[in-house]
């Protein structure tokens, strides 16, 4: 197991240059530049180019490709365009907001998924199964940005239940600790909630069939032979076998979130790296659309090595000899 992981970790370099060379192809096959997207009607077409000097983007392509590698092997992402500060700096100030929501939204998946696929698997078939079934496949087929609007049309607009963006309230700094951490958590529920019930949806009906899988095997007869009851069958012998493709989907669900959070962050006004993503695609920022991206795809690795590790950890049978 420990050569295998060495050898995961090892690729992981050329991984992430096979996703930058990608990426930074594809950015700069969109027309315009940073300079191009400046809304000022009196910049003049003379400091547009000095703009694009300062900031290389009068040199070819392959010129400013090779410039940003030699600085990303130096451990140097680059300076925003747009936000006038290092990469790394703008990454540090919005990562922890979106490890936040996707964090939270990850629990509700889970618990969610997990409490659908039970139900539905202990009596498959019926109404409630099929119900489940409908409402799961019917929330799936949604646009997560038309449920984003549909909650704040409803929660926040309608019921003023809850607030529609950002993290706090105006004014909450003066507020007391405990008001802060009760609005904060306000804040959070509707776009965790958005991530969590678009992931669950999408999820639960493989849990659910992995379960009925299970519940078909000769330990589970066995185990009703000696007079154990339906729900202790269930949630003791039938639920972690089934848990090698639950396992699989969690740590492939982080990153997953962590991406899918742009149209839900920049709904919401979350400052986190999805909002960030957004303003920089719009604004050409090349250096933050690829630190955004490399920090992406590395999560996208490293979930995939953890879904792999827990699927082994779940299921004894796939653990290498």
């Amino acid at each position: 197991m420990t050569r295998i992981v060495l050898r995961r970790l090892a690729v992981i370099p050329l991984l992430l240059w096979v996703v930058a060379t990608v990426t930074f192809a594809v950015v700069q096959a969109a027309p315009g530049t940073y300079a191009d997207t400046i809304d000022n009607p009196r910049l003049t077409p003379a400091a547009r180019l000095h703009i694009k000097t300062l900031y290389g983007l009068d040199q070819g392509s392959f010129d400013q490709y090779l410039q940003w590698l030699g600085a990303l092997v130096q451990g140097d992402l680059g300076r925003s365009f747009l936000f006038k500060q290092p990469v790394t700096d703008v990454i540090t100030t919005a990562l922890p907001a979106t490890m936040l929501l996707a964090g939270t939204a990850l629990v509700m998946d889970l618990i969610l998924r997990i409490l659908l696929a039970l139900i539905s698997a202990r009596r498959p078939g019926s109404w409630v199964d099929r119900v489940l079934t409908v409402l799961s496949l019917g929330v799936y087929g949604l646009p997560s940005f038309w449920l984003a609007g549909l909650a704040i049309l409803f929660f926040s607009l309608k019921l003023s239940w809850l607030p529609a963006s950002h993290m706090a309230s105006v004014g909450a700094d003066g507020w007391s600790l405990g008001a802060r951490w009760v609005d904060f958590i306000r804040h959070l529920i509707l776009p965790a909630s958005i991530l969590g019930i678009v992931g669950a949806a999408s999820t639960a009906r493989y849990l659910r069939a992995s379960l009925l899988d299970v519940r078909k095997s000769p330990h589970i007869l066995a185990a009703r032979a000696r007079g154990l009851s339906e729900k202790r069958i269930l949630w003791v012998h039938t639920l972690r076998p089934a848990l090698g493709p639950l396992v699989t989907l969690i740590g492939l669900s982080l990153p997953i979130l962590v991406g899918g959070s742009v149209v839900v962050e920049t709904i919401f006004s979350w400052p986190g790296m999805g909002r960030v993503m957004w303003q920089a695609a719009v604004a050409r920022d090349i250096p933050v659309v690829m630190g955004c991206t490399l920090i992406g795809a590395l999560a996208v690795i490293i979930g995939s090595l953890v879904a792999d590790l827990l699927y082994a950890w779940a299921d004894p049978r796939v653990r290498p000899q």
